[in-house]
């Protein structure tokens, strides 16, 4: 008996509502490594599938944005603890996606695990130092707090399929957004795994909804869509960012644009994510006398 045997190629799913669904349009694409090598099929997201994702997402906000902050936070954590049970399968996923060594690979994995706890430990603090108390001339206390935007679709980093996904997702969630995510179309492997994590976690379904596929045929139906709060460009060629960023001012989205220059996602993250899809509620209240 030969000790050969084919390899069982794995197809990946959507990940929407909690569920993982095949695309509407039943399309799969070929995922390849660094060196052409074929590695599993990934579904090709429709305009469907991304109406539906969106759906899910709002049906998730009341629950997920009226959490207590500090319930996000053990959540969040509980994600990271998953990842890390997975830690040798992403570091082989990442390995294969961006072309890096086993051991660059483990170092990108561990950060982006870190990053995730990071994260998790902002979810009961941010309000700390986005809100006030503003001093004013008058019988009032006037105090500003924030509260999170809504649905926030996100185009995922391109290059870097792990530490960059991490980085432009858990900051949105962190602070009680809901999110749909379009994966980077040529490496969607270590998203569509983050995924089959996030079912196992206590992450409840909607919270977060994964769409591979064309970013230039899903994009612009979630810029244009009414129901999607704000947008994170971050994934976009400058082409398709603009072409977003006018079909997001249409109706009125809170847009985050990309960063003029290669973003290095192995710098230390600071507030501004957690800050970007927050909105700022003023509160006046008379002195009793």
């Amino acid at each position: 008996m030969s000790d050969s045997r084919l390899n069982v190629l794995k197809t990946y799913k959507l990940f929407v509502g909690g569920r993982f669904p095949r695309s509407e349009s039943g399309r799969v694409y070929e995922v390849q490594d660094a060196k052409g090598n074929w590695l599993a099929n990934a579904p090709l997201a429709s305009r469907k599938d991304a109406r539906d994702a969106v759906v899910a997402a709002r049906k998730a906000f009341g629950g997920w944005s009226g959490a207590t902050a500090y319930n996000r936070g053990q959540v969040l954590y509980r994600v990271a603890e998953m990842l890390e049970g997975r830690r040798e399968q992403f570091v082989r996923e990442v390995a294969d996606a961006e072309g890096l060594s086993k051991s660059r690979a483990a170092a990108v994995v561990d950060s982006g695990i870190d990053r995730w706890v990071w994260y998790a430990g902002w979810t009961d603090k941010i309000g700390q130092i986005a809100g006030a108390a503003n001093p004013v001339a008058g019988p009032y206390f006037n105090l500003s707090t924030t509260e999170p935007t809504g649905v926030v679709a996100v185009l995922a980093p391109r290059e870097s399929s792990f530490l960059g996904l991490i980085s432009v997702l858990a900051p949105v969630i962190a602070t009680g957004n809901t999110a749909v995510v379009v994966t980077s179309h040529d490496a969607p492997l270590p998203a569509l795994s983050l995924a089959e994590v996030l079912a196992t976690s206590d992450v409840p379904g909607g919270v977060v909804n994964v769409l591979s596929g064309k970013a230039s045929e899903i994009a612009p139906h979630l810029a244009a869509h009414a129901d999607v709060n704000a947008i994170d460009l971050t994934g976009a060629d400058a082409d398709l960012a603009r072409e977003l960023e006018v079909a997001a001012a249409e109706n009125l989205k809170r847009v985050l644009r990309p960063a003029g220059a290669a973003e290095d996602w192995t710098a230390e993250p600071g507030t501004e994510r957690l800050l970007a899809f927050l909105e700022t509620k003023t509160v006046w209240h008379p002195i009793g006398v």
